[in-house]
């Protein structure tokens, strides 16, 4: 080995090491929240105090922004694993989201109140109104997958269906009445968007850890992560080894229709009521911008579901910021697609093909000035 080499070789081995980092898919999101915590560092410290507050039920628990994060994001992250493989495996996104959020979130409280909008006492027990909740929204999810998968229409065109018609199915789910359950019928009900006692953290972070593990034991023992990534980069190949791509796609909507379902029960357990109007309101827009901020393409193929999650906590604690600073509901959406411009972008092939070739021109450039 010459000399010139040997003295290249250490550069070229810091060099490479920070470019495998920030090759990295999960450095984008990463990048994104440490952005966040700097900026409310510097403007507001006190953004990142915890305390603990005694509800009305004499029950401690954790308040701050930062448990608001957390509790909130856990919705997105449950949604952000469900949305991340129908991305994957059909190279859209379902945008309906919110609209079966409300079918699921009506179901629950059908099954539970019966026909009083504000019973004295449950008509089922909460395990059953879920499980019902979950079978609605599976059978959703397989009508949206089989418009994507068997009669080939684009996802954001086929969920547009739902998207327009799903409030109005979960208001004729109970003949359009807000039903209520109060404390005096079932506290247990609300333990579950709240708190359960003498838990100070927030019951929907351990449901959406039990989420992420679920899905992580899936993609570690079966082929769903290699056929979702096969079908969404090529389906006629996928199909020539072996692949069923409609197969694979109805899959993943039905996954994440299951998704669904929790989200929506976790909101209406939350308050213990719905408004059909307002639960789950473009909150697929999150959960897309979750899945856009995680570094996963949108036109499909490979994915990181970790990625989504952390995304999925970047994008509510933006909010949160947002929130804490007094932004209006109204223009918070005009924030957020700021987000949306940056990341269409920096991902547009033609921005990402110009910062290779600077790259490479600048290692090129580098590597001459230490040759000679």
């Amino acid at each position: 080995m010459s000399t010139n080499q040997k003295l290249l070789k250490p550069n070229q081995a810091s060099g490479g090491i920070i470019a495998k980092i920030f090759s990295k898919q999960i450095i984008i999101p990463l990048i994104a929240l440490l952005a966040l915590v700097l900026f409310n560092l510097i403007a507001d410290p006190s953004f990142f105090n915890i305390t603990l507050k005694e509800t009305n039920d004499g029950n401690n628990v954790l308040a701050g922004n930062i448990i608001s994060v957390i509790d909130y994001g856990s919705e997105l992250a449950i949604l952000a694993i469900g949305m991340t493989l129908v991305t994957s495996a059909s190279g859209g996104q379902d945008i309906s989201v919110g609209a079966t959020i409300a079918i699921a979130g009506s179901v629950v409280m059908r099954v539970l109140c019966g026909d009083n909008s504000a019973p004295t006492e449950l008509q089922s027990s909460i395990l059953v109104a879920f499980i019902v909740a979950v079978l609605v929204s599976m059978l959703f999810g397989a009508f949206n997958g089989v418009l994507v998968a068997y009669f080939k229409i684009q996802p954001m065109v086929a969920t547009l269906i739902m998207f327009t018609a799903g409030r109005s199915i979960a208001g004729w789910i109970n003949e359009n009445k807000i039903m209520n359950i109060s404390p005096e019928c079932s506290k247990e009900f609300s333990y579950f968007g709240n708190n359960f006692p003498g838990m100070p953290v927030p019951t929907p972070v351990f449901i959406a850890a039990v989420c992420m593990i679920i899905i992580a034991l899936v993609l570690k023992f079966t082929n769903l992560r290699l056929y979702s990534q096969s079908v969404g980069i090529n389906p006629n190949s996928s199909k020539l080894n072996g692949i069923n791509p409609q197969v694979v796609k109805l899959i993943t909507y039905i996954i994440l229709g299951v998704c669904v379902a929790v989200a929506g029960f976790i909101k209406v357990s939350r308050l213990s009521t719905i408004n059909y109007s307002n639960i789950g309101k473009d909150i697929e827009m999150d959960v897309i911008l979750a899945v856009a901020l995680g570094g996963n393409p949108l036109g499909g193929g490979k994915f990181n579901i970790t990625a989504s999650i952390i995304g999925a906590y970047v994008i509510q604690m933006l909010t949160t910021t947002l929130t804490k600073y007094d932004v209006k509901s109204t223009e918070i959406p005009a924030y957020k697609a700021i987000v949306v411009i940056i990341l269409v972008v920096v991902s547009a092939p033609v921005v990402r093909q110009k910062m290779t070739q600077i790259k490479n021109k600048l290692t090129a450039s580098k590597v001459g000035k230490e040759v000679s």
